[in-house]
Formats: C-alpha cells, structure tokens, sequence
C-alpha cells in the first residue's frame, strides 16, 4: 500500500497541536466564592471541550481540537489548586480585597469597581485585579482620602 493512502501521525502535526501552557501569576491566588465558582466551571467547560473533541475519527482533527481545553484544563486545575478564598470584607471602613468602592476621577468621571481575583477580573464588568495597580493604592485608604494614580487624583467616595 502506498504512503500516501495511510492517515499516519506526523510529528509536525504533533508539535503544532502543543500549546504553551497559560502563564500563572506570581502573586497569592486570592478569590472570591464567585471567583471559585467561576474556575470550578471554567474547568469544567474545558474538561468537557476535551471530551467531545475525542469523539473526531482524524487523529490530527482530533488533537488540534483538544489543544485548547487541554491547556485550559492545566490552567484551570492549578488555579483551583493555589486558590485562597477570601471572606467578604469585614467592615466598609476601610477598602480591602472584595470591596466595591467608588471614587471620582480629576476629570469628573466618577467609577465603581469591586475588587477580586485576578482570573475574575473584568474592567468592563466593575471588577479589578487584587494587583491591579489602582487596587494597590487604593487598599486601606478611607472614604474622603485622595490617592494620585496615573497623574489623576482619585477621592474615594464610598465603600461597600
């Protein structure tokens, strides 16, 4: 039988299909019980992704389906592993991991944002990283302090 009727695996379709692993933050793995949910079915959803790519006949289909939940699910599993859940904030006195706090720009602009879990993180959603630099400077600060981020002053106006 000629070569080229055989569906052989090629090491070039191998090593194509090897995604890098996702790269994992260096800082402390603190999450919210959303937080948690949320990697618990993000997990979930790739080890299911993978499920269902290994139903593809085309051994080279099939890898190239998988790669993606597979690095997802390394990724995934170890942030479960690392994962710190932290209580909901004890007091609205002063911000700390899991606030939502409010604060009015130099320009005007005023914005709320509730600080998490850097795998839970979404500016546009209100939500921003623990080690976001804003975050930072606004940990510990009070109602009616004014803190400079970026060349803008921010007063902080309220905590929940």
């Amino acid at each position: 039988m000629s070569v080229a009727f055989t569906k052989e695996e090629s090491a070039e379709t191998a090593a194509e299909t090897m995604l890098p692993d996702r790269p994992i933050s260096p800082h402390p793995n603190l999450v919210t019980e959303a937080g948690l949910k949320a990697l618990e079915d993000q997990l979930r959803q790739a080890q299911a992704a993978y499920e269902a790519a290994q139903a593809i006949e085309d051994v080279n289909e099939r890898r190239r389906e998988q790669a993606l939940p597979l690095r997802d699910a390394r990724y995934f599993s170890a942030r479960l592993r690392t994962a710190q859940v932290m209580p909901p904030p004890a007091s609205t006195e002063t911000i700390a991991f899991g606030s939502t706090v409010t604060f009015r720009r130099g320009d005007g602009r005023v914005q709320t944002y509730a600080i998490v879990g850097e795998d839970e993180a979404d500016p546009k959603l209100g939500m921003i990283s623990h080690v976001a630099p804003v975050a930072r400077l606004l940990m510990g600060k009070a109602v009616g302090d004014v803190i400079e981020a970026s060349g803008q002053e921010l007063e902080i106006l309220s905590i929940a």
